[in-house]
């Protein structure tokens, strides 16, 4: 008899950073069932609450760009099927002219460098699996640039970069750039708020649904490829 246990234990297994708020933990719920969930995020009261919410789910409460904890937290992940880039930072939206070294240093150090650490020290355990899938959520803003948003949409470039890397480098896993337009988050709010507009939520993409492109691309028939994928608002 199987038991319920035995059941989740044979389930694949996700790991997902950024999944204490936002899409990333609408991508946590959408994989929930039919994947065993390690939650990656800075430890907070949110992140905690997550682990309530999926009790068989274990936390990965680290911050990404500190490597040493990062390379310790992983040690013990030996088999991985999924590996989901959701953490990341927006920019204050300034020109080129306006922005200062520390701002592109810090949005290419948490949004390309930290996903490339990761995912190098994971590579094992996803080749590891038979058939590993790395998914970066990236951004609109990495696949064309505009004013203002140039130092944001650079790091955005460059995560689409390395997911190409990774794919050619890597012939036994599936990689996946998923580029969603604008997402109704509290980073949107920020976002909205720095450009001097009024925030309406119903013209962007809803999490969940940014979530679901997640889930569909993973759950997609082995001989697929899902390489690239595009998801705009249509408000």
């Amino acid at each position: 008899m199987i038991t319920e246990h035995d059941r989740t234990e044979l389930l694949p297994c996700a790991l997902i950073t950024g999944a204490s708020r936002g899409v990333g933990a609408r991508v946590a719920r959408a994989l929930a069932p039919t994947h065993r969930l390690i939650l990656g995020g800075r430890g907070s009261a949110e992140l905690d609450a997550m682990a309530v919410e999926f009790d068989d789910a274990v936390t990965l409460a680290v911050d990404l760009t500190d490597y040493d904890a990062v390379a310790a937290a992983v040690e013990t992940v030996t088999e991985l099927d999924v590996l989901v880039h959701c953490a990341g930072i927006a920019s204050s939206l300034e020109a080129v002219a306006d922005t200062p070294v520390d701002e592109w240093r810090a949005l290419l150090e948490v949004n390309v460098v930290a996903a490339a650490e990761l995912t190098r020290l994971l590579l094992p355990a996803l080749r590891a699996s038979g058939h590993g899938h790395v998914v970066f959520l990236n951004s609109g803003a990495g696949q064309n640039v505009r004013a203002q948003w140039t130092p944001y949409a650079a790091s955005k470039f460059a995560l689409r970069a390395l997911a190409d890397g990774v794919r050619a480098e890597e012939p036994s896993l599936r990689v996946t750039s998923i580029f969603p337009g604008r997402i109704d988050t509290d980073m949107q709010r920020d976002i909205v708020a720095r450009e001097g507009r009024d925030y309406d939520g119903s013209k962007f993409l809803r999490p969940e649904t940014v979530a679901a492109a997640v889930a569909q691309v993973i759950a997609a028939p082995a001989d697929a490829d899902p390489t690239e994928i595009t998801v705009r608002p249509r408000g």
